[in-house]
């Protein structure tokens, strides 16, 4: 993560405020949000982290923010707005975090997995209308909440004045592993635009499991797939069009194809089963 030596205003106009959406790429959403943003912010740097998360999917959003917050400098506000309860009481927050980051979006839980390894410094409420936009919509909070809150408070508009303080946001995890004797079982959290299936098996689970069996051979096996495959270090391990598993940047276990997509191959999504056993 890029460190700044200053957290003041300066410091401030020399980072970014970046976007994480579900909206996709058909649409004017994300351009919108763009818009707003630049209007309330002249000069602003803006970077789109991505906006092809997929529709309402609070978990793959978190996880898309949580992989990518630590690589921006360390003041940037991320504007992310996955948000399938817009319209209805759910609270729109703003969360400043240890790190320096600021996080604003819906607290539904899609900032909770990044605000946790940043380090939850405070939050506010968003509720200062001052700093929305005058005519608000019930379905597009991403213009006329979130965007210009990001915005003022890129232009140095202090956290506090945004509305009052929570002591607690909206917590999100996804399913924890089971372990049974020789064997893992785990589930997809994540599918990226690849095809690839991304469990919730960590690296130092399967490798905890590798140790107790130091003899054994290590196995996976996912719904779908006609035989199980061993754990290879790179897609190079294999040839084209065999499944393979691999840790990838995530740091958890990926089932994928060489040079195709696992999920369509293998008819598999988050929730799909995998197991991880040692086998002689």
């Amino acid at each position: 993560m890029v460190q700044l030596r200053s957290r003041g205003k300066t410091s401030r106009h020399l980072v970014p405020i970046a976007l994480l959406t579900d909206f996709g790429y058909r649409d004017h959403y994300a351009g919108v949000l763009r818009g707003v943003i630049a209007s309330i912010s002249p000069g602003v740097t803006m970077i789109d982290v991505t906006h092809g998360i997929a529709a309402q999917n609070v978990m793959a959003g978190a996880l898309a923010l949580r992989e990518s917050w630590r690589f921006f400098p360390a003041a940037t506000i991320f504007l992310v707005v996955v948000d399938p309860g817009v319209g209805t009481p759910r609270r729109a927050i703003a969360v400043e975090t240890e790190s320096g980051a600021t996080m604003v979006g819906p607290d539904n839980g899609v900032l909770w997995m990044a605000v946790e390894q940043a380090g939850f410094r405070r939050a506010v409420e968003l509720r200062s209308t001052r700093y929305f936009l005058p005519h608000r919509s019930s379905t597009f909070h991403g213009r006329d909440i979130f965007a210009p809150a990001a915005a003022h408070l890129w232009n140095g508009v202090a956290l506090g004045r945004m509305g009052p303080a929570t002591p607690v946001i909206e917590r999100l995890v996804y399913p924890q592993p089971v372990e049974r004797d020789d064997e893992l079982l785990g589930v997809v959290i994540y599918v990226d635009g690849y095809g690839n299936l991304v469990s919730n098996l960590t690296r130092a689970q399967v490798q905890s499991l590798q140790t107790r069996f130091p003899t054994s051979r290590l196995l996976v096996r996912i719904r779908g797939s006609r035989r199980p495959v061993a754990v290879s270090r790179t897609y190079g391990d294999v040839s084209e069009g065999a499944p393979l598993a691999l840790f990838g940047s995530f740091e958890m276990l990926e089932i994928a194809v060489r040079e195709g997509n696992a999920a369509e191959i293998l008819a598999a999504g988050p929730g799909t089963e995998i197991r991880v056993r040692a086998e002689p």
